[in-house]
C-alpha cells in the first residue's frame, strides 16, 4: 500500500463515510494446539493428487476489476495469462486421512476468507476424511484484487463476483484433485538460486532456496511437484494494467511444456522486500518490456527447479500441528478500513492489546517426510526466522537483536526450516522490533526516516511491532504441545 493511498483512504473517511460503525467482537479463550501426530509410517506408499482452475471472469473487459498492485484504483485493462488456483491433495496412508493445500494466483487472502473456504468444503471434508486445508497466495500483484485495499477508496477494490468465481475454483480443485489421486512415492530436493532475487531494505538476509517436493506417481503418469521459493510475485511492477499470475506462470508453464509435470507454487519469507531483480530494469520499463523480462524470470527459476539432481525419498508421514492466536492492531489506516469494510476482517476486543483492537489469525506446523516447515500468515521478514538482524549501531531504535523475538529456526530445532508465507492469512509485513519505527507525526501513514537516513515504509502497511513476538510465542507453543 503506497503512502498515497493511505492518504486518500483517510480522506476519504470522512468525506465518503463520515461516521464509524467501529463493530468488534470480545475476543474468547482460544483452543489448545491442535496436534495430529504418530511416530511412524505405517504403508510403504503416498496418495497424491493434482487439479487447477482458471480464475478469470468473462466481462474482464466491460467490468472493472482492480490490479491488486502498488497503487489504488488501478482498473484491469485485459490479460496477460490467467489467475490459477492450485491444489494438491496428500495422503500418508495412515488411515488418518489427508490434507489439502491450494495455492492461489492472489496477492493474499485473509483469514475469514480462507475460513469460507474450509465452510464451502466441509461436505469433501466430511466425505473424504480430509484432516486439514491450507490456503497459500503467491503474493501476486497483477491479480484481481481479493483483499480491497486497492480499489477506488474509501470503496473496496473486492469484486464479488471474482471472489465467488475464486471460491468456485477452490471447491473444484479440491474434489478434483482428490479423484486425480494416485499411489507413488515422493521426493524432497533443492538448489540454491545464487542470481535471481534482490532485498531492498537493510539487512540483506534472505534464503537462496528453492525446495521441490516431487511425486512420482506408480503408473508413471504425470508427476506433481511442489516448489517453494522466498519472492515477491511482482516482476510487472507497478506500471503494469494487465492481469497475469505475475513470473510464477511461466515457472509452471516451462516444467509442464519440459517434464510433463504439474507445479504447484508457494513463496517463502519474503518480507523486507524480498523481490526478483530484474537486470536493465529501468531500460525494460521504458521499453515497455517487463512482460517479456517476467516470462524469463520464470523459465530460468523452472530451469533450476528441473537441475535438482539431490532427491532423497520421503517416509510416508504427514504430521502437523495448529494454533490460532490473536494479534495485536496498533495500525489505525488498517483498523479503519475494516470498520468501513475495505477489508473483510473481524475486530476483537481484547484489554492488552494497546488500542484494545486484535484480529485473529493461525499458524501450522508440518513434518512431511520428516521435512519440517511452517505455514506462516503475512510477510515475515527472514531475519526472524534464520538470524542476521541489524545490531544496535545499525538498528533504527539503537537496539540489537536481543530485543527480537528467538529465532523461528530455534524454536523448531532446524535451520533449514521450510517456511510457506502468505498461508491462511495475509498480515501484513512482519518486521523485527529492534528496526521498527514509524514517522513522528503521522506513524502508519507517511514512511519514516531513520538515523541512518533509510526509509521505513513496510511499517506503514504492518499491524505493528508486536506481531513477530506473538507468532514466534505461537510456534513456541506449537512445538511444546508436540513435546508433550
Amino acid at each position: 500500500m503506497e503512502k498515497s493511498v493511505l492518504h486518500y483512504l483517510l480522506n476519504g473517511i470522512v468525506k465518503g463515510h463520515g461516521k464509524l460503525s467501529l463493530k468488534s467482537k470480545q475476543a474468547q479463550p482460544l483452543e489448545p494446539v491442535e496436534v495430529d501426530f504418530i511416530d511412524k509410517a505405517t504403508a510403504d506408499k503416498y496418495t497424491v493428487g493434482f487439479h487447477r482452475e482458471i480464475m478469470l471472469p468473462d466481462d474482464i473487459e466491460k467490468k472493472k476489476y482492480y490490479i491488486a498492485g502498488y497503487g489504488e484504483n488501478n482498473p484491469a485493462r485485459g490479460v496477460i495469462d490467467p489467475q490459477y488456483a492450485h491444489a494438491v491433495w496428500i495422503d500418508d496412508n495412515t488411515q488418518r486421512g489427508g490434507i489439502l493445500l491450494i495455492s492461489l494466483d492472489v496477492v493474499g487472502l485473509l483469514n475469514k476468507d480462507v475460513n469460507k473456504i474450509r465452510e464451502l468444503l466441509k461436505g469433501f471434508s466430511k466425505q473424504t476424511c480430509c484432516r486439514y486445508i491450507g490456503v497459500m497466495s503467491t503474493h501476486n500483484h497483477a491479480g484481481i484484487d481479493t483483499m480491497g485495499i486497492w480499489g477506488k477508496l474509501p470503496f473496496s477494490g473486492k469484486d464479488e463476483k471474482f471472489m465467488n468465481i475464486l471460491f468456485e475454483s477452490v471447491v473444484k480443485c479440491a474434489f478434483e484433485a482428490y479423484n486425480n489421486r494416485k499411489n507413488g512415492d515422493l521426493y524432497l530436493g533443492e538448489i540454491e538460486v545464487p542470481d535471481m532475487q534482490e532485498d531492498i531494505r537493510t539487512p540483506v538476509v534472505y534464503s537462496k532456496t528453492l525446495t521441490r517436493f516431487r511425486f512420482v506417481p506408480d503408473d508413471n503418469s504425470k508427476e506433481i511437484w511442489m516448489l517453494n521459493f522466498a519472492s515477491h510475485s511482482e516482476s510487472l511492477q507497478g506500471c503494469n494494467h494487465l492481469v497475469s499470475a505475475d513470473f510464477p506462470c511461466y515457472l509452471r508453464e516451462k516444467i509442464r511444456n519440459t517434464t510433463g509435470a504439474e507445479a504447484f507454487y508457494t513463496v517463502g519469507a519474503i518480507g523486507g522486500m524480498i523481490s526478483m531483480d530484474i537486470p536493465d530494469e529501468k531500460v525494460l520499463r521504458n521499453e515497455h518490456r517487463l512482460i517479456e523480462s517476467t516470462r524469463n524470470i520464470g523459465y530460468k527459476l523452472a530451469d533450476y527447479a528441473i537441475a535438482i539432481d539431490n532427491d532423497q525419498k520421503l517416509e510416508p508421514v504427514v504430521n502437523f500441528a495448529r494454533k490460532e492466536f490473536y494479534a495485536d492492531v496498533e495500525n489505525p489506516v488498517l483498523t479503519i478500513a475494516c470498520d468501513i469494510g475495505i477489508l473483510t476482517a473481524d475486530k476483537y476486543t481484547h484489554q492488552e492489546a494497546p488500542n484494545y483492537w486484535c484480529l485473529k489469525s493461525e499458524v501450522t506446523y508440518f513434518e512431511i517426510g520428516g521435512k519440517k516447515l511452517l505455514l506462516l500468515p503475512g510477510e515475515l521478514f527472514p531475519e526472524l526466522v534464520f538470524g542476521g538482524a541489524l545490531s544496535a549501531e545499525e538498528s533504527a531504535t539503537g537496539k540489537g537483536a536481543e530485543v527480537n523475538p528467538k529465532l523461528l529456526c530455534d524454536i523448531v530445532g532446524d535451520k533449514n526450516i521450510l517456511v510457506f508465507g502468505l498461508a491462511n492469512d495475509e498480515l501484513g509485513y512482519i518486521l523485527p522490533p529492534n528496526d521498527f519505527i514509524l514517522h513522528e507525526k503521522s506513524p502508519y501513514i507517511n514512511n519514516g526516516r531513520d538515523k541512518h537516513d533509510r526509509r521505513h515504509y513496510e511499517e506503514t502497511n504492518s499491524m505493528g511491532p508486536r506481531t513477530a513476538q506473538v507468532i514466534a510465542d505461537t510456534v513456541e507453543d506449537i512445538i511444546k504441545a508436540i513435546n508433550k
